[in-house]
């Protein structure tokens, strides 16, 4: 598109409606940077802000509540899972409490083909084990297996006290329908007959209803599956349940967590239940999950994109902005625009912008400088209207009857990034000290000092060039630092500003009129360093194409803009994009349905996201979002047992670890094809090709 001609203002009865137009753009525009650089909010000014602070503070009451379970510092107590229990949390009618009481434990060990039997809780002396094995039939009982064995019981304080275990083996047994019987009682010494009964040491027993079935391997028909005969123990009538320990439910709390951010959570409730863990703390996990992310980083990504209707900026309002900026960076860094040549293109995802321009005289930039600096002008007046939107730039350097500078790179940054990480030749940057005066020579040996002085920085190269008004110095330098990307702090304004000084005191009576000018490159830095950019994404592809995003102020913005987090958001907001038909249909009914229904990823994050893009009321979102969230962790929750059992009797026990595992699969792929999809149609090269066809023909070239 082309730039208006300056000059004086016209009249405003000959403005055309082109001029006018720009005139309404531009005041619209000052209207909001006032606006916008006058907002100064105190946190817990609106009501996002509590919701943070609630969500934080929830946060960290279940983090520590969940470290003091699983560490053991509340015990091991079973009294909490027997009171909930009792009430209508949990659906498995009441469990058997563990107290300090004796107690009976019985565990079927397919693999070995025997049951761990043990009695725990136990007074010390010598504990006789008995179990008899009892073949049932329809008008019979017939005992196969019968033993009785004898175990020490070790006193408090020592390794396994109170505890006596054995192994009953039913290898021998052939299929059917059996009850395996365990009673134990505790005596004072090891003669039995002549022994005496403990205090606490009567007789306890314990009964469970077992069938014992033979089975092909499941994908036996595959060659690389054995097909050996599976022996499988179904407890079909164990009785009550036993209550599960504080430590426990606090280990299972983590992996259930683990199961929910890795595969969903369709896939932690699914591994809970195989477990049989109680539905109400497999809800209440899930329900704190959806908690904290809808608490903690909805109200974030709501203070940071969030914008009120009259703050939005238009398509005008962002062509003009991004076109008057590049108008001032221009005249700053001395180059001449081909404005019959530029284009700008806000897309869905990005904002594409074709930069062709030419050098001048008084151009002391190369290209990637230029590219650095048009791009950080942009970035920081895109961050004080808060646009985010990925910025998509390619600047060019043409020159009259030749081609356009191609060896500059696709997009932003493509070629300063293998210039960055390979060995460079600076033939073209550095050219011979000059020498046209002696206050070059001066100034050239002030900054040949300034790095001969210094050893946590090098000198590259360096240009010294001056006129009767200008004294220039560009230099590159090289931090000597081992692995000084990460650990050099100091940034390259703080090595300007100390070059500027230094030359300035040391050279202040030769320095006269003329102005000192000094432009420092770190070797080591990237165009994100240079251009102030709060986060940049790569194509991946061979162009290695880059796009960037305005830097955003605040913890909050700058946890946002995290490479991890802010991969991840990005792709859930390509997803509610995808959605938001679907809710400006159905709007705040609809948000519960999408976040209650399983979907494939439709979590309460990307339920929010899509109440953010389709510009919902901010407590309405909430509450939608809540909503589904609480219904679809009771749902999978209180249905995932019923779910495990009907897999049990239908004997599809194996198919249970393969469906969590195609859960979490899903769940990756969903992830990974959403994210290049979004890239393949954030990198479109349609505009960029049509750049380049629009230089060739001007300029000629190939």
């Amino acid at each position: 598109m082309g730039k208006a001609a300056s000059g004086g203002e016209m009249p405003k009865e000959s403005q055309d409606p082109e001029t006018k137009s720009r005139d309404k753009t531009a005041k619209e525009l000052s209207t909001i940077r006032r606006r916008r650089t006058q907002d100064n909010k105190s946190f817990l000014s609106s009501k996002e802000d509590y919701v943070l602070f609630a969500g934080i503070a929830y946060g960290g009451v279940f983090a520590i509540l969940l470290f003091a379970m699983s560490s053991g510092m509340l015990g091991n107590t079973t009294s909490i899972d027997h009171e909930a229990s009792n009430t209508a949390l949990d659906i498995g009618g009441e469990c058997e409490e563990i107290t300090d009481e004796p107690w009976l434990h019985i565990f079927p060990d397919n693999d070995r083909e025997l049951f761990s039997i043990a009695g725990h809780n136990l007074p010390e002396g010598i504990a006789v084990l008995n179990y008899t094995i009892i073949e049932v039939h329809e008008a019979s009982q017939v005992v196969v297996s019968s033993e009785e064995v004898l175990r020490g019981v070790a006193g408090e304080g020592e390794g396994a006290a109170g505890r006596a275990a054995h192994r009953a083996p039913y290898s021998q047994l052939e299929p059917g329908h059996y009850e395996i019987i365990l009673r134990v009682s505790v005596y004072n010494n090891s003669d039995i007959p002549n022994a005496t009964i403990v205090d606490g040491g009567e007789q306890i027993s314990k009964e469970i209803i077992f069938e014992l079935e033979e089975s092909e391997k499941s994908f036996d028909f595959l060659p690389f599956v054995s097909s050996d005969i599976i022996r499988d123990i179904r407890i079909t009538d164990q009785g009550a349940r036993s209550c599960w320990g504080v430590q426990d439910l606090g280990d299972w709390g983590y992996l259930l967590m683990g199961a929910e951010l890795g595969g969903g959570r369709e896939t932690a409730m699914l591994t809970g239940g195989s477990a049989g863990i109680p539905a109400w703390w497999m809800a209440f996990i899930s329900l704190s999950l959806s908690v904290i992310s809808l608490m903690v980083l909805y109200p974030i990504t709501y203070k940071v994109y969030h914008q009120e209707a009259d703050d939005m900026l238009s398509r005008s309002h962002i062509t003009r902005l991004v076109e008057d900026t590049i108008t001032n960076t221009a005249t700053r860094l001395q180059i001449d625009v081909d404005w019959e040549l530029y284009k700008i293109e806000p897309r869905e995802l990005s904002i594409d912008i074709m930069v062709p321009y030419q050098n001048t005289d008084g151009t002391f930039s190369d290209n990637r400088d230029v590219r650095a600096e048009v791009l950080r002008e942009i970035l920081d007046e895109f961050a004080i209207f808060r646009v985010f939107k990925p910025v998509q730039l390619t600047v060019r350097t043409i020159v009259d009857g030749h081609v356009a500078d191609f060896d500059s790179g696709v997009g932003i940054g493509s070629a300063g990034r293998e210039a960055e990480h390979s060995e460079q030749d600076y033939t073209s940057f550095f050219s011979e000290l000059h020498t046209l005066s002696v206050v070059e020579d001066e100034v050239r040996d002030s900054l040949d000092l300034f790095f001969t002085r210094r050893n946590d920085v090098n000198l590259e190269g360096a240009i010294v060039t001056s006129d009767d008004k200008v004294i220039f110095v560009s230099v590159i330098y090289y931090p000597t630092q081992r692995f000084a990307f990460f650990r050099f702090k100091k940034t390259t304004d703080q090595i300007q500003d100390e070059l500027y000084q230094y030359i300035s005191q040391r050279n202040s009576d030769l320095l006269g009129s003329q102005e000192l000018i000094i432009k420092t490159r770190n070797q080591v830095s990237t165009l994100a360093d240079r251009s102030g950019a709060g986060r940049v994404e790569h194509s991946g592809s061979d162009d290695d194409r880059v796009v960037a995003i305005a830097k955003q102020d605040g913890l909050g913005g700058k946890m946002l803009q995290t490479k991890f987090i802010g991969n991840a958001l990005s792709t859930v907001e390509y997803m509610a994009n995808e959605k938001r038909d679907f809710i400006n249909r159905w709007g705040f009914w609809g948000l519960i349905a999408f976040v209650w229904i399983p979907f494939m990823a439709s979590g309460v994050l990307v339920g929010a996201m899509l109440g953010l893009l389709s510009r919902m009321n901010f407590m309405r979102v909430l509450l939608a979002t809540g909503l589904g969230g609480v219904a679809a962790s009771i749902t999978w929750a209180y249905t995932a047992e019923g779910i495990v059992k009907v897999m049990h009797q239908y004997k599809l026990e194996a198919v249970i670890p393969l469906v969590i595992i195609v859960f979490i699969m899903l769940a990756v792929f969903h992830m990974r094809s959403t994210k290049m999809r979004r890239q393949t149609e954030l990198f479109e090269d349609t505009l960029l090709d049509n750049f380049h066809a629009d230089v060739q023909a001007k300029y000629g070239g190939n």
